[in-house]
């Protein structure tokens, strides 16, 4: 059951003037640049797009889908006299941003108002592919305290509108405020599932059961677990290693399933503070193990992930690659911190160095990852 699950990726990009590098809302003149067909979506807000890659097996196949979204969206947007950037939140401020047209988009609108006032937030969505719903939802079980690691290794979004936040992910932080957000809770079941969501939606504080903000899912269309815990990675590379290792976790969740091996009960107190704990301080501080409570340092609780999915990551050949990513990642700055030390250079030049590192080249397309 656990051989060649399949992986989409959508990623969320910010759309900023190429002149003043600040948020625009102009996505309808860039999709109308590039194949309806292609996977180029809009996003809430006309400051943002998306891209979705196809169902790929292969981590370099989907090295390469993502190279090619990028470099067809960069250049419809250049076109467009604008620029997509490849970051959680906008670091300068722009005119209020417009809601894309649509009675779904409209609807989110008017539910929640003034919490998505400034909401320009990104993130890197991985689905994997499972058998189905009843599968999707014992994986996301399982899944739970693994979660904030993968936030952790993710932080792109340190600065928001002009401030230095404190925060790694600044997006999870905007989230924060909405319902059906952080880490899910423990669902049983299908039937718990489809229970807890239905009670949001009828509530009225969901839209509809599409709308949930949790950092992992059972897609709502598709037979594939979701996992949108990361903000959206500056290269490839970094889309690729939560791309991994989401993969490695499936895969890994699936295998215990097998074996009747059931989720372990975190508390839901505990999990957010793991959460919180990863958007505030990343991959380079502490950290909280979810599962004792346990003030520890977040490359612990990332060792301890790579110990749990090693097994997966030798069997699908992602293990040579997966550990080249994890050193570039580990001995290297992330997002977070780059927009940190690049601050004091001027808000504009995070933005340049986000849409520098757009298209950089990928460990996957070189032929020894283990020793580039």
């Amino acid at each position: 059951m656990t051989a060649g699950l399949t992986v989409g990726v959508e990623e969320e990009f910010l759309l900023v003037d190429a002149r003043t590098r600040r948020p625009v809302s102009r996505a309808s003149e860039v999709l109308a640049r590039v194949p309806a067909a292609d996977g180029f979506k809009p996003e809430l807000y006309q400051s943002q797009l998306e891209t979705t890659t196809d169902v790929l097996a292969d981590l370099g196949d989907v090295g390469r889908a993502l190279t090619a979204s990028r470099t067809v969206l960069a250049a419809a947007a250049r076109e467009a006299g604008t620029l997509i950037v490849p970051i959680g939140t906008p670091p300068l401020a722009g005119d209020r941003p417009r809601l894309t047209d649509g009675p779904r988009y409209r609807a989110i609108g008017e539910t929640y108002r003034g919490v998505l006032a400034d909401y320009e937030t990104c993130g890197c969505h991985v689905h994997i592919g499972v058998p189905d719903r009843a599968h999707a939802v014992a994986v996301v079980d399982h899944l739970r305290p693994w979660l904030p690691t993968l936030l952790a290794l993710s932080g792109n979004s340190a600065v928001h509108h002009g401030q230095h936040t404190g925060y790694q992910s600044w997006r999870v932080i905007q989230q924060a405020p909405l319902p059906g957000g952080g880490i899910p809770p423990r669902f049983g079941d299908l039937t718990g599932y489809d229970r807890c969501l239905a009670r949001l939606v009828d509530s009225g504080v969901l839209v509809d059961d599409r709308m949930t903000f949790w950092a992992a899912r059972p897609s709502a269309v598709y037979p594939t677990v979701e996992v949108r815990v990361a903000d959206v990675a500056g290269t490839v590379d970094e889309a690729l290693l939560q791309v991994a290792l989401t993969r490695a976790l499936v895969r890994t969740a699936l295998a215990d399933l097998d074996r009747g091996v059931e989720a372990p009960d975190v508390d839901g107190q505990l999990a957010a503070a793991a959460l919180w704990t990863a958007a505030r301080h990343g991959i380079h501080g502490p950290g909280v193990d979810p599962l004792t409570g346990q003030r520890v340092s977040a490359t612990t609780l990332l060792d301890d992930l790579v110990t749990h999915v090693r097994p997966m990551l030798a069997a699908s050949g992602d293990e040579a690659l997966t550990e080249a990513l994890l050193l570039r990642a580990l001995t290297g700055e992330t997002g977070a911190e780059r927009q940190i030390r690049l601050a004091e250079d001027g808000l504009s030049t995070i933005v340049d160095d986000a849409v520098s590192r757009l298209l950089v080249l990928s460990l996957a397309s070189q032929p020894d990852p283990a020793i580039s």
